[in-house]
């Protein structure tokens, strides 16, 4: 089943120090945006890209897409201040599609196996997220001091992508605008509305690039699967 893609990418990186966005960082000597964009650039079913950026940073980020044959992007609206706002602006141009996903442009590790997970998850349920169960033993802390150990039977870390019908999140984004609401995620406006969200177990590879220790951790993946395709 086709979908499109939204990846906000108008971030400013803070947390990882490098004093530019951190999508132009390099893994194995290419931009982290690229790594991310050639999974769906890669994939069949994926019809369309859209990328949320800042004005300042379209005219590289063209460039980038020349030079590394990216030819499914449709759009590059402006970003906003949150990744709500991002996502939204990329939303109101689109044309009706079936079945969009939202993926952060920081995560180039998602697979296409993943990705079609989720999709046929929209098609039987209408709403479906990447998530890993928690591994660590879970805490509820209140200034300072535990007060809960947390059951981690039933905990979830979230990724993305996010995959809905276009038309529901459509709605989940409207509405969230029109009420002033801030989710951190797309599901969140989504569960709003009432509407269940049903969880893919994904990978722990898949990682958002936030910190430095990240772009280790990055090139050891990266390693890794080239040694898995010898």
């Amino acid at each position: 089943m086709n979908y499109e893609v939204v990846l906000p990418a108008a971030g400013s990186g803070k947390r990882m120090g490098a004093g530019k966005n951190k999508l132009f960082l390099l893994l194995q000597n290419k931009p982290i945006l690229i790594h991310t964009l050639n999974v769906f650039q890669e994939d069949d079913n994926c019809t369309g890209i859209w990328l949320a950026v800042k004005p300042e940073e379209r005219d590289f980020i063209q460039q980038l897409l020349q030079e590394h044959g990216i030819t499914k992007v449709k759009g590059l609206p402006n970003g906003g201040e949150e990744r709500q706002h991002s996502v939204h602006s990329c939303i109101k141009e689109m044309e009706q599609v079936d079945i969009v996903l939202v993926h952060d442009a920081a995560r180039p590790f998602i697979t296409h196996e993943i990705i079609s997970s989720l999709v046929k998850g929209v098609l039987d349920k209408g709403a479906a997220i990447a998530g890993v169960r928690a591994k660590d033993t879970m805490k509820k802390v209140h200034n300072g001091v535990i007060v809960e150990t947390v059951d981690r039977e039933n905990l979830w870390m979230i990724q993305t992508p996010q995959a809905f019908r276009f038309d529901l999140l459509y709605e989940a984004e409207d509405v969230a605008e029109k009420v002033g609401f801030l989710g951190t995620d797309e599901a969140m406006l989504v569960e709003r509305l009432g509407y269940p969200v049903h969880i893919v177990e994904a990978s722990y590879d898949n990682i958002k690039m936030t910190t430095q220790e990240d772009i280790v951790l990055g090139e050891a993946i990266l390693r890794k699967r080239s040694l898995e395709k010898i």
